[in-house]
């Protein structure tokens, strides 16, 4: 492989100068900078980032630890994370724990350390991951992803607004005149999930409602559809809140199998707004998170932290998605527009004082 002694001789400059031009560019005039880049796209040069860490003390290299979980909310925040990462020209170490314990944890931390990462990004899926990983000392900096978690002297959160996304679900719900409005829950043991019931309960509760759980699944489609099943053979709320969409997806085709049409016999909203939800039959209202926001700033954040920065915390605000399965009836889908407008001003946090 060419080295940076190649590039300088086929540039006519010193090896120092191929430095400078690949890492402070500013540094080299301009007509130096073009002599260099010409060298390294001929020679086919490639940087040593081995050699460069044991320069900087630095490998560029970010540690993150998950716990392994497929669904798709998770998945699409894994891959935001990563890609934010690589923007900034850090490469990505992933550990996987998937029954957190004080112990299980450490390994994983002591694996990414003993890899050199340069900081560590806990994806805090589940409340045992999030508690757990708060009390292990890990001599890096590190950030949470991690809703409703406040931030510590030892590290940095960054999460959505998840409670709040679940009030302007059930707030939409209750503006269209649902008044029966029950709850698809996800597993217990997620912190996303009882945020997003504790928001559908506190926004029922602050409009004189009350509301059933229909029950809890496990965020899969197929969850979504035994309950559905379920229900159809009982007595038919107004409107269901599914704790995401891969659960409301299941919970509609339960109801086109019955011959329960929605959102004429029962409304459905969402939450997650993956790729493709627009696509459901009928077109599914949900919340959408941003993942690709969550992914950059907790990057950000640890970026920060490692050049010194004390620990923060972000509250990211989620927007409801108005579409076709909680519009009642052809003028109420024509007000739809002004629905995500009201939307869009919940978003705000006008009326809402919850972060979490």
């Amino acid at each position: 492989m060419p080295s940076m002694i190649d590039v300088a001789k086929l540039a006519g400059v010193s090896h120092q100068t191929v430095s400078r031009a690949i890492n402070r560019p500013e540094t080299v005039r301009p007509e130096i900078r073009l002599r260099i880049a010409s060298a390294i796209e001929q020679l086919g040069y490639r940087r040593n980032l081995s050699a460069r860490a044991l320069v900087t003390n630095q490998t560029r290299n970010v540690g993150l630890v998950d716990s392994g979980s497929s669904i798709l909310g998770h998945a699409s925040l894994l891959m935001a994370v990563e890609a934010a990462a690589r923007e900034h020209d850090y490469a990505t170490t992933v550990a996987v724990v998937p029954h957190p314990t004080p112990d299980s944890i450490e390994a994983a931390f002591s694996h990414l350390r003993d890899r050199g990462v340069d900081g560590i990004i806990v994806l805090a899926s589940t409340v045992g991951l999030a508690r757990t990983s708060r009390q292990v000392s890990a001599s890096v900096p590190v950030v949470m992803v991690a809703a409703g978690m406040p931030a510590s002297e030892q590290l940095s959160v960054v999460g959505v607004r998840q409670e709040y996304g679940a009030r302007i679900a059930t707030r939409h719900l209750l503006e269209q005149g649902y008044s029966r409005i029950f709850h698809l829950a996800g597993p217990t043991t997620w912190l996303d999930a009882g945020l997003r019931v504790r928001g559908w309960r506190r926004e029922l509760a602050k409009s004189g409602v009350r509301g059933t759980i229909l029950g809890q699944g496990d965020w899969s489609a197929s969850s979504g559809y035994r309950t559905g099943l379920e229900v159809a053979d009982r007595d038919l709320p107004d409107a269901v809140f599914a704790a995401n969409d891969q659960m409301a997806l299941g919970f509609m085709h339960a109801m086109h199998e019955r011959q329960v049409r929605i959102p004429e016999d029962i409304a459905v909203v969402g939450f997650d707004d993956l790729a493709g939800s627009e696509y459901f039959h009928p077109s599914l209202t949900t919340v959408r998170q941003p993942f690709a926001e969550v992914g950059h700033t907790a990057v950000d954040v640890l970026l920060r932290a490692l050049e010194g920065s004390p620990p923060e915390s972000h509250a990211i605000v989620p927007e409801l998605v108005v579409r076709d399965s909680s519009i009642r009836s052809t003028r109420a889908h024509e007000s739809a527009a002004a629905s995500g407008s009201r939307a869009a001003v919940l978003t705000s946090g006008n009326g809402l004082e919850l972060w979490a």
